[in-house]
């Protein structure tokens, strides 16, 4: 078993299982945004919107930068890497089971009865 940081990975998990924290995410893959403009197309007020930020950010998946009055939020998307190995760690197992599950039915199927004739 691959050791991770339990606690860190259990905050990625539990930010990314939100679907409007993953829609800011896919928001900031294609650049940075002001938190006003990643609050533009929720039907949720500004505070509620920073509450998804401030989940994001303990998770480590973004970084804000203050300019002035204005709150610069971008993504960190290295910080995801962790996620990916235990991902990968588990889907590389479940390949290996389900390939060799395969291969026991396609070795180890039941002769099929013959049906006999009648003379």
């Amino acid at each position: 078993m691959v050791n991770y940081k339990s606690d860190s990975l259990d905050n990625t998990f539990a930010a990314l299982a939100d679907p409007t924290r993953r829609r800011i995410l896919e928001a900031l893959s294609v650049d940075y945004r002001r938190v006003t403009d990643l609050a533009a197309p929720f039907s949720m007020s500004l505070p509620a919107v920073s509450k998804h930020l401030r989940v994001l950010e303990k998770a480590g998946l973004l970084k804000r930068r203050r300019i002035g009055r204005e709150h610069h939020i971008e993504l960190k998307p290295e910080s995801m890497k962790q996620a990916h190995l235990w991902i990968d760690h588990y889907r590389k197992f479940w390949e290996s089971s389900l390939d060799s599950l395969a291969d026991y039915l396609e070795n180890n199927q039941p002769k099929k009865p013959t049906k006999r004739r009648k003379p």
